[in-house]
């Protein structure tokens, strides 16, 4: 039986991962759940895994060394899946300091207890032990209309967030080397499903059509995104926990590159469909704000690695997908309603 310490359980990713490992394995698992419970988290998201007797929630912060240590020493943690993050750039350029805090102090404190109690003598693990980084392709900076960012891409942060989480990276890729920790680190495109907290692209602009509302978009709303069903991105991490390489970096893209205009169309004409009597469902709800400092033109992702050596590829269409989040996010307005 694996022991997961998953940080972050309660967030937009975590959250589907844990539903996700508890639906495919079961009760051959446990599952310690760490989270700060901020702003973007609801427990809601995993209200079946609290019924499960190997589910195990606590609430508190990455960055709190003592707490993390009594956690290791209490569970026999197998797996580390570092989910917990400060994630949306609009807040790290008004508040860089609370990223740098979490993103960076906070793996720091979890990868030093992990090598404190997995290691048995210098350079010597525990079999069977991982620490997975969960990143993002924004580390690799911005792309122009051609290529695709691989995992051997150098990393060029252009905002406050992505460089948090290229320094958190860098630091768990030097653990590798100085101290032979086994990790991983998994670098994805743009997330996209059920339970997202609508301060991001679609759920934001899905609430924002179905209560007849502007929608907002940056500068000439032609940036490109390459959008990840997030069951898909759960499926490749757990590939990677039990079958990737240990040392090795993973990028995990979508394969839908969109320009964000395109996407909110593509939005509103599902939901025209799903609700013609709602007839100010339409593009006139479109409204071009001032574009973001820093914002990355493109993301492209090259994830021809982990499908030939783990044999993942995301099965999700967009059409699917959109759909789901749409009931998702209309089901959790109606109840904010009452």
């Amino acid at each position: 039986m694996k022991t997961y310490l998953i940080t972050g359980g309660a967030g937009f990713i975590g959250s589907n991962f844990i539903n996700y490992i508890l639906e495919r394995y079961k009760n051959s698992i446990t599952i310690v759940n760490l989270d700060k419970l901020t702003y973007a988290a609801d427990l809601t998201n995993i209200t079946e895994a609290a019924d499960n007797a190997n589910y195990y929630f606590i609430q508190g912060d990455i960055c709190n060394r003592e707490l993390v240590d009594n956690i290791f020493k209490t569970y026999d943690i197998d797996y580390v899946v570092n989910f917990a993050a400060e994630s949306h750039v609009d807040r790290s350029i008004i508040n860089p300091d609370i990223f740098l805090k979490s993103n960076v102090f906070g793996t720091q404190v979890l990868i030093d207890c992990a090598r404190e109690h997995w290691e048995v003598e210098e350079d010597r693990y525990v079999y069977g032990k991982k620490f997975l980084q969960i990143s993002t392709d924004e580390v690799y900076g911005t792309l122009d209309d051609r290529g695709y960012f691989t995992e051997e891409t150098p990393l060029r942060p252009r905002s406050p967030y992505s460089a948090s989480k290229a320094s958190a990276d860098m630091l768990v890729q030097s653990y590798k080397y100085t101290y032979n920790m086994p990790i991983n680190i998994t670098r994805c495109s743009n997330n996209y499903g059920p339970n997202q907290f609508p301060e991001k692209l679609i759920p934001l602009a899905i609430k924002k059509a179905i209560n007849g509302e502007e929608i907002p978009i940056y500068g000439d709303g032609k940036h490109i995104r390459d959008w990840l069903y997030v069951r898909d991105h759960c499926v490749a991490i757990d590939m990677v926990l039990r079958k990737g390489k240990v040392g090795e970096i993973y990028n995990i893209g979508g394969n839908n590159e969109q320009e964000n205009i395109n996407c909110i169309k593509n939005i509103i004409g599902i939901l025209k469909k799903i609700f013609p009597e709602n007839t100010y469902i339409n593009e006139n709800l479109i409204t071009y704000v001032k574009d973001r400092r820093g914002h990355d033109r493109r993301y492209g992702i090259d994830f021809s690695k982990i499908k030939n050596e783990l044999g993942w590829y995301p099965k999700v269409r967009f059409d699917e997908g959109i759909m789901a989040t749409i009931y998702n996010v209309y089901n959790k307005n109606k109840i904010n309603r009452v």
